[in-house]
């Protein structure tokens, strides 16, 4: 199934993707949240779909909000593509990067990006992202994919001065209002055959920066969702954003180049759609 959330920001409907067409699934689920996927939703949407119910079709013109209700968690890889590390002049690691975006960052696919205020160095990040599918603690990276709900495209934008030139932690670049837009559909697994052999891009104004695929990443899903689970209990509808390939920014050669007012930022990974966003500053 590919599921999605639309309508006004705050007041999404949960429905699905089938084809082209948009169908809401309100009458039989309230939201794709923690809720939804603790209580085994997947199969019972599946299940009552398949009884063909009569469903409402969406306008194509409808706003489509994050794919997941607010989680509890969105969870980040940092340096998950030995190309990014060495743009970046960052060691390569030896164990997985942790850091959170704030789930007040989550927003729609094709919602504006908000440059936020004194901001000087936005920056854009084409990822994969899993959405955790039931409780997850101490499991086993051979068992860890049955954890897994299904995977979504966010782009991980980040404010590298916020990040990196005001000290602690990077979440201070990272969580910024509409820095993580996530969708435009949750694919569930069986959607995808090969999660780790995905083309995935992203533009800027029409320009091509970021051209790679899930089979360099790192650390791949199933260590991932074992590695996290050895630190902490990932909930149902949790989120992890499994990190960049090259092409960000801050990595362009002679000279660093950030999102200006006006630009227009697209992406896509196979199999998951794409979004697009526009940048406007904060007023």
């Amino acid at each position: 199934m590919k599921l999605i959330r639309f309508g006004e920001a705050g007041k999404e409907k949960p429905g699905i993707l089938i084809g082209d067409k948009r169908f809401d699934v309100s009458s039989i689920v309230t939201d794709y949240n923690e809720s939804f996927f603790e209580e085994n939703g997947l199969e019972k949407l599946k299940n009552a779909l398949g009884n063909n119910p009569i469903l409402p079709e969406v306008d194509a013109s409808v706003r489509l909000g994050s794919v997941v209700a607010r989680p509890s968690k969105i969870i980040c890889i940092g340096l998950n593509y030995i190309d990014h590390c060495r743009e970046t002049n960052a060691p390569i690691p030896d164990e997985p990067i942790l850091f959170f975006k704030s789930t007040t960052a989550l927003c729609g696919p094709n919602d504006n990006l908000v440059i936020p205020k004194d901001s000087k160095k936005t920056d854009w990040e084409i990822e994969l992202a899993v959405v955790i599918g039931k409780k997850a603690s101490y499991v086993s990276e051979t068992d860890a994919m049955n954890y897994v709900a299904g995977y979504c495209l966010h782009n991980d934008y980040s404010e590298r001065a916020f990040q990196i030139e005001r000290g602690g932690q990077w979440a201070k670049g990272k969580g910024c209002d509409t820095f993580a837009p996530l969708g435009p559909f949750l694919a569930t697994t069986d959607e995808i055959e090969d999660v780790d052999n995905l083309s995935m891009w992203l533009t800027v104004n029409g320009k091509t920066y970021q051209n790679s695929s899930t089979s360099n990443l790192i650390f791949k899903i199933p260590f991932l969702v074992h590695y996290l689970s050895q630190f902490m209990t990932l909930l149902p509808g949790d989120v992890i954003s499994t990190g960049t390939p090259p092409g960000v920014g801050l990595g362009i050669k002679p000279e660093p180049v950030y999102i200006q007012e006006g630009d227009v930022i697209e992406l896509g990974i196979e199999g998951l759609g794409s979004s697009k966003q526009l940048a406007v500053s904060y007023k």
